[in-house]
């Protein structure tokens, strides 16, 4: 189907967020409703109108979901608005002299049918339409600059070093393990099924991998899988599986601190006995937000079209269709219901 024709009014569905979130977040804390919208740029300067082709389901969107009364890392959601999201969108209408209608854009947007961009100079024009354009939501967009910015500029590898992935096959871990390949590495990956333990050694070509769930001690499971020590840890889980990985990390080891997502419903988060092997070993230790790194988007959006269109890189998708199927693939990411990168189809691009 066409696109509306401009100042036509449309049908706008969107998911709100209900309620602040304590624990383990449900699909009721988050409502579909129903409104409208016209297609055409608001009065105010430089804004877009876009429709909303693809959103992307992350678990960084659990903290904006509870009430912070401290200093958060990232402004909280605000209950009876709109879920703000990653995804990737199609200009309706321009008020902005560097977007076009028809324009393929990817970035923050809300989670509705079609959404109104107030600061468009956050947006990212798409240059490869060739690839899939479900791509920009992971491996071309947020997820995937994490990966590369968090393994190259924070952990800075080098050829040989042994290295190690929790949350191995989403839409980040699944990345940072192709890309240490890539650098000569040694390298493995946890995961929480032995489907995924699988795809990890025979899709994303991982050295070795675990799953959690069934080792009743990290410590020696890591041992196990690294007898001569860790060089670096990308660290997307937090908890027990950081404890372990201390006890086992080589010196002046690095560890990337991505996101810790087994401690995000906690009330009273876990706490690390072992942090005194950062001063023993020499370890660096470094949390990281990839804002920090979108600046060199178009060197990372060129390398990592390449690695694609040369089969270096390999990915898989979870996809979801329709916009009412975006509270449960938001809720499935902190039971691992996903494998791969969570996503939702909002709208098919003609």
């Amino acid at each position: 189907m066409a696109d509306a024709d401009a100042n036509e009014v449309v049908s706008n569905k969107r998911v709100i967020l209900k309620r602040f979130v304590t624990g383990f977040p449900s699909e009721d804390d988050m409502e579909l409703v129903t409104g409208t919208v016209r297609l055409a740029v608001p009065p105010r300067p430089a804004t877009v109108m876009v429709k909303n082709l693809y959103v992307s389901c992350d678990p960084y969107m659990r903290n904006r979901m509870s009430e912070h009364n401290d200093a958060a890392y990232i402004e909280q959601f605000v209950p009876g608005e709109v879920l703000v999201i990653f995804g990737v969108c199609k200009v309706v209408a321009s008020g902005h002299p560097d977007f076009k209608a028809g324009d393929l854009v990817w970035g923050m947007t809300g989670c509705e049918e079609y959404s109104v961009i107030t600061h468009p100079e956050s947006l990212f024009k798409i240059n490869h339409p060739e690839l899939p354009l479900s791509y920009y939501t992971g491996v071309l967009g947020m997820p995937g600059v994490t990966a590369y910015a968090g393994f190259f500029d924070v952990s800075k590898p080098k050829k040989g070093d042994y290295v190690f992935v929790s949350a191995a096959s989403g839409a980040v871990g699944q990345l940072v393990g192709q890309l240490a390949k890539i650098t000569g590495c040694y390298v493995v990956g946890s995961a929480g099924s032995d489907e995924k333990v699988n795809l990890l050694k025979t899709k994303f070509g991982f050295d070795d991998a675990f799953n959690y769930k069934k080792e009743h001690d990290l410590n020696a499971t890591l041992k196990r899988c690294f007898p001569l020590g860790i060089d670096i840890y990308f660290e997307n889980v937090g908890g027990a599986m950081l404890d372990a990985v201390l006890l086992n990390m080589r010196m002046n080891g690095r560890i990337a601190v991505c996101g810790m997502i087994s401690q995000y419903n906690l009330e009273k988060p876990d706490g690390a006995p072992n942090l005194f092997c950062l001063v023993a070993r020499r370890i660096r230790m470094e949390g990281f937000m990839v804002l920090d790194y979108f600046g060199t988007y178009r060197k990372f959006e060129e390398e990592m079209a390449g690695y694609l269109k040369e089969g270096k890189i390999t990915i898989i998708e979870d996809v979801a269709h329709g916009i009412e199927k975006v509270p449960a693939a938001l809720v499935g990411l902190f039971s691992g219901c996903n494998v791969g990168k969570q996503l939702v189809t909002i709208a098919q691009e003609k």
